[in-house]
């Protein structure tokens, strides 16, 4: 199906300027990415100007561009996507840990279970009539996190937002976290899932109690919770390399989203427009980093 999609030119989290495409969305699942499946693109519309294929493994990406000689391929970006796999159990994988993470996160979890009283109050969602009371609540914490104020990053409000998210826990295809501190909520986690995949949609925390590091303690605990339940397989923590996602994270897929356009005037300059615009971001980045402008590269990175 023919969607517009707006194509955003970022500079790290900023988006400076969209162009509009009428492009077949196609979205690659954490599994199918790893079992390298080749993508099944759906016929192209008439008045579609070509597809936009997201997260597509990098080793598949000459075989996709071969297969479609009549369009024209751009890279928009290449990324890890990041995934944890869930079924080995919750011994295992803090055993994947180094010495020194382990550590640091059991005294994170001691400092914040010492400040709750002595233990630690976490929550977790999954029936439909759960959810207007974690969406109340994971709102309240949103509106205050740093994901939503500076990133425009925060859980979705209104009854669209709880009706679909109701619908998933009708098909048990949703899990939600909140921990609490004096039985007001801190920090919220919502995963939807596909099939047996859960994926990592919106975390955030109120920075007030930032010193104890409340996203970090509810994802741990919540990763303790999905290997106990072994109802998942797999946590997609999807694109980016924050330190949250390689800390938490056991393995990587490299991967790229690719534009296939058709050949027309305006999408071809289009096209090269993108290209030039986010080498011209990537090579700011690289040339920051090396000359050791650290908080001028993280401000580019996020």
């Amino acid at each position: 199906m023919t969607a517009a999609i707006s194509l955003p030119l970022r500079i790290g989290a900023r988006t400076v300027w969209r162009i509009d495409r009428r492009l077949v969305p196609v979205s690659i699942s954490l599994g199918d990415g790893l079992r390298g499946a080749p993508p099944v693109l759906p016929p192209l519309p008439r008045e579609a100007d070509g597809y936009l294929i997201r997260a597509l493994p990098a080793a598949l990406l000459a075989l996709v561009t071969a297969s479609r000689p009549d369009l024209r391929p751009f890279v928009r970006q290449r990324y890890q996507r990041s995934y944890a796999s869930l079924e080995d159990g919750f011994d295992a994988y803090l055993a994947s840990f180094s010495g020194k993470s382990r550590s640091t996160l059991k005294r994170k979890l001691r400092k914040l279970a010492e400040r709750s009283g002595g233990i630690l109050d976490i929550r977790s969602f999954r029936a439909p009539e759960d959810v207007d009371a974690f969406h109340r609540d994971a709102r309240g914490v949103s509106a205050k996190s740093y994901q939503e104020r500076l990133l425009a990053d925060g859980l979705p409000d209104g009854e669209e937002a709880t009706a679909e998210m109701r619908d998933r826990a009708g098909r048990d295809a949703m899990r939600g976290w909140l921990l609490f501190v004096d039985d007001v909520p801190i920090s919220y986690l919502y995963a939807p899932a596909e099939g047996d995949t859960l994926i990592y949609a919106h975390l955030g925390y109120d920075p007030a109690f930032s010193e104890f590091s409340p996203g970090t303690v509810l994802q741990l605990e919540a990763m303790r919770d999905l290997m106990g339940e072994g109802r998942f397989r797999l946590f997609d923590f999807t694109e980016g390399d924050g330190q949250h996602k390689r800390q938490f994270g056991t393995g990587t897929l490299e991967c790229v989203d690719l534009l296939l356009l058709q050949p027309t005037l305006a999408n071809l300059l289009i096209g090269h427009a993108l290209r030039a615009f986010d080498g011209a971001v990537a090579l700011a980045k690289a040339v920051a980093a090396r000359r050791g402008l650290e908080r001028l590269a993280r401000s580019l990175l996020r």
